[in-house]
Formats: structure tokens, sequence, C-alpha cells
């Protein structure tokens, strides 16, 4: 038997769940899967309705784990380790029927409590790596930053040196933990995250369930869609639009997440400034994001550096330009620099990201759509489902087969 052990899995409407489930799709063809997951709860504010799943091969077990969708510091380590610790204790009680482990679980607790009983057991797991840690959490910590990075760090290496593969996300980031965790470069395989590309190649005009209003047809739309969460930069991209005082200009802002509301507040402090926010129902995204025209990416310093955020996929399959506010050497920076899509800005510059939306604004037609155009091809030759999902499912059966 292989078991997948995911933090996120549908009908959470996020890109690494979808990830997952094609993953156990695709492995139950030739194996016996089990899947085990939490409860449902991402993104916060998302409303999770029963829904009839159609009959698979595999079989998915929800643990009964303590959850944290709010951003909470001390909320979401109890929550990583009540998941570890289910996890690990199922992996004991299955042990001789589990061949290998896909493990793609909350850092660091659970990820820590998952290789150490499958060392204790011998079995091989395959760690995916999404954001690096304990970088990515030190960004919420203002202070003892570097006692906290000396006492997690020897965690994550421990995870990773156990493992039978590491799998990350891009070039970039497989560079960092190669120097930082002294693996082998062999130990290393990049898969890109994907999409569905077959969502995207639709032919659909409709609005989808955004409610839009005929009159906003006419504006020029810029959009967010993604998760509204603490490292997202929604609220400096909210003032920025506010401070560029475009005229026949809209901001829509797609998604749910534990900064929405704030958000929404900050937004209504700009009155004369035409901002909306949008639900994203389960498989609406590609329908939604037909309707910018410009598809905006703000990220917080430094959070661009240990992460590729899935959204940008998306935005290059939609065949939209796309401004991002991230770090010139970050990997969204350079991939977005490599498939000559778009504009990119420092991050958390008001000034600057205003500018750019200005200078969008002004853009002919023609060119946004090249830039658009751009986008997607090389999308589809780096982050097509085809391609991605053979990549991770060699790298699994080949652990398993050991």
């Amino acid at each position: 038997m292989i078991l997948l052990i995911s933090s996120v899995f549908p009908p959470e409407p996020v890109v690494s769940a979808e990830v997952g489930n094609d993953l156990a799709v695709a492995l139950s063809e030739n194996s016996d899967v089990k899947v085990i997951t939490p409860k449902p709860t991402r993104p916060m504010g998302f409303s999770f309705n029963k829904e009839i799943i159609e009959t698979r091969k595999f079989e998915q077990i929800v643990l009964n784990s303590f959850t944290c969708p709010e951003s909470r510091l001390i909320g979401r380590m109890r929550e990583s380790f009540s998941f570890g610790k289910h996890a690990a204790s199922y992996i004991k009680k299955n042990r001789t029927e589990i061949k290998c482990i896909y493990v793609h679980a909350w850092p660091l607790l659970a990820q820590f409590l998952i290789a150490k009983t499958s060392k204790k057991y011998s079995i091989p797991y395959v760690l995916h790596i999404v954001d690096i840690y304990p970088e990515a959490l030190l960004l919420r910590l203002p202070f003892l930053k570097r006692f906290f990075f000396r006492l997690l760090l020897p965690i994550d290496k421990y995870v990773q040196k156990n493992s039978s593969r590491v799998v990350t996300i891009s070039d970039g980031m497989k560079d960092f933990l190669r120097k930082t965790r002294h693996l082998e470069e062999t130990k290393i395989e990049v898969v890109n995250f994907w999409l569905d590309e077959n969502e995207f190649l639709k032919d659909s005009t409709s609005p989808g369930s955004s409610d839009v209003n005929p009159s906003d047809k006419n504006l020029f739309t810029f959009m967010y869609l993604g998760n509204i969460g603490p490292v997202a930069g929604v609220e400096f991209l909210i003032k920025s639009f506010a401070k560029a005082d475009l005229d026949n200009a809209l901001l829509v802002i797609a998604g749910a997440g534990s900064r929405k509301s704030e958000c929404v507040r900050i937004a209504e402090s700009f009155k004369s400034s035409k901002i909306k926010f949008y639900d994203v129902p389960k498989g609406k995204v590609a329908e939604i994001q037909e309707q910018a025209d410009v598809m905006m990416l703000p990220v917080k310093i430094g959070a661009a550096k240990s992460s590729l955020p899935s959204k940008l996929v998306s935005y290059m399959l939609s065949r939209k330009p796309i401004i991002a506010s991230v770090e010139e050497n970050s990997d969204t920076g350079n991939t977005i620099r490599k498939a000559n899509c778009g504009w990119i800005v420092p991050p958390e510059n008001i000034d600057l990201l205003a500018n750019a939306m200005t200078d969008a604004i002004k853009t002919p037609k023609s060119e946004l759509q090249t830039y658009g155009t751009n986008g997607f091809r090389f999308a589809m030759e780096n982050f097509s489902k085809k391609i991605n999902l053979k990549k991770l499912v060699n790298i699994i059966n080949e652990a398993a087969n050991r």
C-alpha cells in the first residue's frame, strides 16, 4: 500500500489539494492507495458543502486532529503537532502494509513526527516541500528570530536527510535546500505544482457566480485571486490601487482567508476607489479570471523567497498579464522574467506598485495580449498537469519499489 499524507485535500479549493487528489488517482491505477487528511478548513471562511464524490479507487481517511484555519502561531503549531501525532499513530498501526509514504504535511512538527515514525519502522518516504520552513515562519516572528531559527532548523534537516527523496517546486528552492540542508543534489527533485490546463482551455464567456455589474464590464479590471492571508500583501495592494487613483479602473479581490475582513475594512475607507470582493466557488477560477485585464500578485517582503505562489500558474494559464510585487531574484520574479509575461516591482512599495498599475492601463491592448500569451505558453511547457504528475508518480513508485 502507498500512503499519502496530505494536510489539504478536496473539497478544499486550493491548488495543493487538487495536486494531492490527482496524485492519488494516478497512483491508484496500479497500486493500493490510502490518503489520510485532517478535516477540511482551508481557506478560512470558505463554506465546505457536502459533495457527491465520484467512485474512486483510493480510500480517504479523515483524521480527528485539531485544526486551526485562522493564522495564529500557537494554533497553527498545535494543528501541526496534532496532525503529525494522528498520522504517526496511523503509520504505527498499519506499518506492515505500507510500502512507501508521500508526505505533504504541515511543517515542521507534523513532518517531524511522521519522519521519526517512518524511520523507526524503516518505511521510505518522499517529502514534498512547497514552503521552506523555518525561514517562512520567521517572517511572522518579530523577536528572537535567531533563537527560533537555531531551534527549528535541526528539525527540518532531520526530516529532509531521512527522506528517500525531497521534492520541491523550483530550481531556486532546490539550490537553497541543497546548500542550507547539506543534501546531495541527486536527492532533490524539482516537480512544479500544476493546475489542470483543461480547465483553462474551455471556451467560457459566462461570468460565473461573481455577480458582475454590467457597468463594471467597461472598467479596466485589476484582479487578485487567491488566499487572502497574512503573507499575501492584499492590504498593501488595496492601498496602492487607491494611491494610483485611476479613472475607469476596478480592483477585484477574489477569494477567502484570515485577512479578508481587514481588507474589506481598508477598502471601505477609500470610498472614491472602485474595489469589489468576490467569492470563488470551486471550479470557477478560470471563469472569474477571464474578467480581468491584469492579474495582481502582491507578496510581503521576504515571503516570495521561501515559496512559489500557485496562483502564479493560474494567472499564466488564464492568458493574463501579471503585475508582481516581489523581490527581483525570487522564483516568482525569475519566472515572470523568463516568460516575459508582465511587470515586477519591489514588494510593499505603494508608489511603485501604483505606478505599475498606471503603466498597465496605458499599455496597448495588443501588448497586454502578448504578455498573456507568453505566460500561457510558458505555463503549458513548465506547469502542466500532464508533465509534472507523471514525474511525481515515477518518484514515488521508485521509492516504493526499492
